[in-house]
């Protein structure tokens, strides 16, 4: 608290949240410091423009005193929030039992001989707090897993596993095209090896008839030619 000779004022300045087309008020504490009675008179360089009550009064010894100061609606912010106007806080030593009613001009002037504490106020506007703003609250399916959106692509959950059955699909198709290759492959080699059984065995066949015929009979022939159609048929179908 900071103080004159005779005053304790808190604060020295005097902070209004400026709001345009609203009144605004703070308040000022006064106490008395000393052990006599204290008359107090409180000054604005802008007395239209804000209104003080009580703006005098007289405090006893070692008491306090609120003072309120209300500034009037204003239709237009100065510059940038700042201000020019002061308030100044009088007091002198008066009798005890003076009243408020006693209390005149002459009472602060130095022509009456009274001894005048003044202390200088300053006026200070501040940009009135800001509500913090709402945050939306998330339904259900919003916050659920499956719903969300990416900030950079607006894909919901649903595209994102759509968009992986798609890429999953060519991969299931190739896989089953490499199954068929690797089964067909089996297959032809499986019928190479029997190609080449039959004519292991047509060799073997022919060598036979050879030594017991000394040449080729028509049932050989026959054999032949049914073997020959059957190899056909087996490398057709591969």
């Amino acid at each position: 608290m900071s103080a004159g000779d005779l005053l304790g004022i808190e604060p020295l300045e005097l902070k209004f949240p400026f709001e345009l087309k609203k009144q605004i008020s703070c308040s000022l504490q006064l106490s008395n410091k000393t052990d006599d009675f204290v008359a107090f008179k409180v000054k604005t360089t802008s007395p239209k423009k804000y209104c003080v009550r009580p703006n005098t009064g007289i405090l006893s010894p070692h008491s306090t005193c609120d003072v309120v100061v209300t500034m009037q609606a204003q239709r237009e912010a100065p510059p940038d929030l700042q201000c020019k106007d002061k308030f100044l806080v009088q007091s002198v030593v008066t009798s005890a039992g003076t009243t408020a009613k006693d209390i005149t001009a002459e009472t602060f002037t130095k022509e009456s001989g009274n001894k005048v504490d003044e202390v200088k106020l300053r006026v200070v506007y501040v940009a009135p707090p800001q509500p913090p703003s709402p945050v939306p609250e998330e339904s259900e399916e919003s916050s659920s897993p499956r719903a969300f959106e990416l900030d950079n692509g607006n894909l919901t959950s649903r595209e994102l596993v759509s968009a992986s059955r798609e890429d999953a699909e060519p991969q299931e198709k190739s896989s089953e095209a490499a199954v068929l290759i690797s089964r067909l492959a089996e297959e032809k080699n499986s019928a190479i090896q029997q190609n080449k059984k039959l004519r292991q065995e047509l060799e073997l066949l022919r060598r036979e008839v050879g030594k017991q015929h000394g040449g080729f009979s028509f049932t050989f022939m026959l054999a032949v030619v049914l073997l020959g159609i059957l190899m056909g048929y087996i490398l057709k179908s591969l």
